[in-house]
Order: structure tokens, then sequence, then C-alpha cells
């Protein structure tokens, strides 16, 4: 019997926290075919079906400001700034690094420096993303040149060259050691000693007419079942850490632990009045430095 309740769209990248915190609400998916469901939803959903979307966090950035057609999307904080008319932030879903965030990287052989990379070539996972943004505070906006790689790409492209040194996001900041290179810089170290506050790096939006579709306070009920999705994910660790391995790109399992100990945390369950205070803090320095635009109020739901 088909399922008539409405189905929305949550578009999410393909690493492994993600996977971990939406898989109660999606059905448990096949790393093999992208978006197909292999289990079902175990948690009441509502009203609503959730139909998973995997993909690149750059590519829905782009889609986010493009079209705005998703009707839940992970972006990358440095996005919303662009979105913000269109959408609104969830307060849960966020990935947040306390003290900890994407390495600007080397290969192990590179003499270089951070005081060395002005004028050099950088990888970065996107033009839109908080990596990049980040990365352009900490050395100074415009001193280097990007080149846009996606994420899985970017420890080849240096290692081969292509880029002097890389911004590594998701799961490659825990291993890229073992894979030939060092890092010069934490950016989430860097941003709390310059701020005292975490590193918001991505977030979860909802377009802002679900309350016109389907009534009003529609936004509030989808966020509570995100909400609801991460806790029962938290509640059952182990086999949301067993099947976030299909999703980990080889991390060891030590290794894939940590990553969800750092990036599905208390502050990714309800980001809170200082998850907020660090969102205004960044978009605000990054807009006073000419990197976004100034995001004027920042709500969440």
């Amino acid at each position: 019997m088909t399922d008539p309740r409405p189905l929305l769209t949550l578009a999410h990248s393909e690493d492994a926290d993600d996977v971990f915190m939406w898989w109660p609400i999606t059905g448990k998916l096949d790393p093999s075919r992208p978006g197909t469901a292999i289990t079902p939803p175990v948690i009441d959903t509502g009203r609503f079906r959730f139909q998973s979307v995997p993909g690149d966090i750059q590519a829905f950035n782009q889609r986010a400001i493009d079209t705005g057609d998703l009707d839940i999307t992970a972006v990358s904080m440095h996005c919303y700034t662009h979105i913000a008319r269109r959408y609104a932030l969830t307060r849960c879903g966020w990935s947040v690094g306390d003290d900890w965030g994407p390495k600007l990287v080397v290969p192990n052989h590179s003499s270089l420096t951070t005081a060395d990379l002005r004028g050099q070539s950088i990888a970065v996972p996107g033009l839109q993303t908080t990596a990049f943004m980040v990365a352009s505070l900490m050395l100074g906006p415009g001193t280097f040149e990007p080149i846009v790689v996606p994420f899985a790409q970017i420890i080849p492209a240096v290692l081969e060259g292509r880029a002097a040194a890389g911004v590594l996001i998701h799961e490659r900041q825990l291993d890229f050691q073992r894979q030939g290179l060092r890092a010069l810089a934490d950016l989430g170290v860097w941003w709390k000693s310059h701020s005292g506050l975490p590193l918001p790096l991505g977030a979860n939006v909802v377009r802002r007419d679900l309350d016109t579709r389907f009534g009003p306070g529609t936004m509030q009920e989808v966020s509570a079942t995100l909400r609801r999705s991460i806790q029962h994910a938290l509640a059952h660790r182990a086999e949301g850490l067993t099947y976030a391995a299909r999703f980990a790109g080889g991390l060891a399992p030590e290794d894939l632990d940590r990553y969800i100990e750092i990036y599905v945390s208390p502050i990714t369950v309800d980001c809170g009045s200082r998850g907020l205070e660090a969102v205004r803090t960044l978009l605000s320095r990054a807009a006073a430095a000419g990197l976004c635009p100034d995001p004027g109020t920042i709500d969440a739901v």
C-alpha cells in the first residue's frame, strides 16, 4: 500500500556523521546505490516521509543558491549568508568543531609554513564552504589561489602537486598523517584562539515556505523530527557506527568513533545560545572581511 504522506527531500553529505544522524528517519542507505534505502525508518516521522538525497556539500551549497528546490538540505555555514531569505537554520544537525576543525595540510616533504602560502595554490572543497572562508580569515582574504576540488580528491591533489596545500574536511581530518601529509594548522583551533568560540562548519536548513505549503508550525515540526532522529542515533550508537562505517572511506574504527564523537555532539542535538553566538560572530567577521554577504538577523527553528 502506497504511503499517502507528503515526501520531503533531505539532502546530506555522504560522509559518516550525516548518515549516522539520519538513518532513523530515512532508513539505512545502500552505499553502492546513493539514495536507495534498504531498511525502513525506525522512528515515527509524523505526517511526513523523508527521502534521503546524499551528495557533495559544495553541490548542495550551489543548489541551495541556484534553485533552492530541496526541502531540507545540509549546507556550509558560509552558504547560509546567500540563502537566508529562502531557508531557515534548524537548531539541530550542525557540524561544530570545538577546538577542532578542518586541517590545512602539505606533503611531509614540503618545507612550506603558513607564512609561505601567500600566492600559493590551495585545494579547497568549495568557495561557499566554511573551510575556505576560515582559511581565508586565517591567511588573509585573496592571499592565495583557491583550487576547488571535491573533498575526497583533496589529498591526491596535494600529494600529486596540483596544489601546494589543501584544506581537509570530513573524515580525512583524522587519517591524513597516514597518507603522507602533515598539518600546518587546525582551523578550529585557530578560530577558538581568536574568538573563544567553537567553529560552526555546517548546518541543516529548511525551506521557509514549508509553513505556507503545509500549515503554520511545519518548520518547527520538521526540525523536531530531525532532532529525534539524532537522539535515536546517539541512543543506538553501536548500530549507527556499524552502519556509518560503510560510508567512512576506510577510516579505522577508533577514528570513526572519534569522528562521530566530535561532530555528533550535544551542540548537534541543539545548537543553543553558544552555537548561535558562534555563527553570528563567524559570519559577521567574514562579512567585514568581504568574504560573504552580511547575514543580517540569524534565526533558527
